[in-house]
């Protein structure tokens, strides 16, 4: 999910995985930006246990998936091209994915290449940032779909949290919202994984105003001591030479980054990113999740502007899932 959507106020961040990140987000909604922190499905049916057709939607999901693989060794080495500026993000990804494969902390879904990786420890990890007074506190928790979130979404449901978590590849909304009261006793673990947040979470209206306390999200690599982040973390994922100023608008650094082993308080200084930055949406971007899309006509509707868009570009492919449970 790209970092699109964040509170309009200073927030405090969490990073997990082999880091988990989290950002906690202490905002009220002004009702300009109402969707701006009340995302989600443009249909306002809700997700009904009974009717859902879980096989159908793990086909979709691994179909979407395997269209990306298909074009990723392209699409990848193209971006690598020293005259792309982007070319110093994806050395410093491939480097952290050779480490965790080569020294045996990957784990499923496999290769961790093109992807938020799972690593050994995740868990772990996952109870650390339970423990933390920022979660603790947190009543609406925001976390990212990925394997390595699945013990944070496990922490966030036991604990009477509401849960927010982003639907596969936005194509229908933004969020999918679960509570543990909605969820049939013994069905938590299930309600974790990508299936059975659909089967189990109630789609978040455009028009629906939701505070939200905390962002899990994943990465790749990240600064413990500056914060900037690429994608969660394993130990093996703190680095220290992501340069802090070729980071973009759009990049979200950290304030807390939990590992196996160590909970980091990065104090960082980088700004968050304060909005939807149209201007910096590709068309290819756009065209690929709906909910934007929805979003975009309906403001240019209301305001009578035609909000900008950014330049073309092609698009990173995100990794095929093998079939297993998540």
């Amino acid at each position: 999910m790209p970092p699109l959507l964040l509170p309009a106020s200073p927030s405090l961040s969490l990073h997990f995985a082999g880091a988990a990140a989290a950002t906690a987000a202490a905002t009220a909604a002004s009702s300009s930006r109402r969707a701006m922190v009340a995302v989600a499905s443009a249909a306002s049916r809700s997700s009904s246990s009974s009717s859902f057709d879980a096989s159908a939607f793990e086909a979709e999901r691994l179909r979407l998936d395997a269209d990306a693989r298909a074009s990723m060794e392209t699409t990848a080495a193209g971006a690598q091209a020293e005259a792309d500026p982007r070319a110093w993000k994806w050395k410093i990804r491939k480097r952290v994915w050779d480490v965790l494969e080569a020294e045996g902390v990957a784990r499923n879904p496999r290769p961790v290449h093109h992807r938020i990786p799972n690593f050994d420890g995740a868990a772990a990890a996952a109870d650390s940032l339970g423990r933390l007074d920022v979660f603790q506190n947190a009543q609406c928790v925001k976390v990212n779909p990925d394997s390595p979130q699945k013990q944070v979404r496990f922490v966030t449901l036991s604990g009477d949290k509401k849960l927010l978590t982003p639907q596969p590849r936005l194509r229908t909304g933004f969020f999918s919202a679960l509570e543990s009261q909605m969820i049939p006793a013994g069905c938590i673990p299930e309600a974790c994984t990508s299936v059975g947040a659909a089967k189990y979470g109630r789609p978040i209206g455009l028009d629906e105003v939701i505070k939200v306390d905390l962002f899990v999200i994943g990465s790749v690599a990240v600064d413990p001591s500056t914060g900037a982040r690429l994608g969660k973390v394993h130990d093996k994922q703190l680095v220290d030479d992501i340069p802090v100023e070729k980071l973009l608008i759009h990049d979200v650094p950290v304030d807390i980054i939990c590992t196996p082993t160590q909970v980091i308080l990065t104090n960082t200084a980088i700004p968050k990113p304060q909005g939807i930055y149209w201007e910096k949406l590709s068309p290819e971007k756009l065209g690929q999740i709906r909910i934007l899309r929805e979003l975009k006509r309906r403001i240019e509707q209301e305001t009578g502007t035609i909000l900008p868009c950014g330049p073309s570009e092609n698009l990173p492919p995100t990794a095929q899932r093998r079939r297993r449970g998540r």
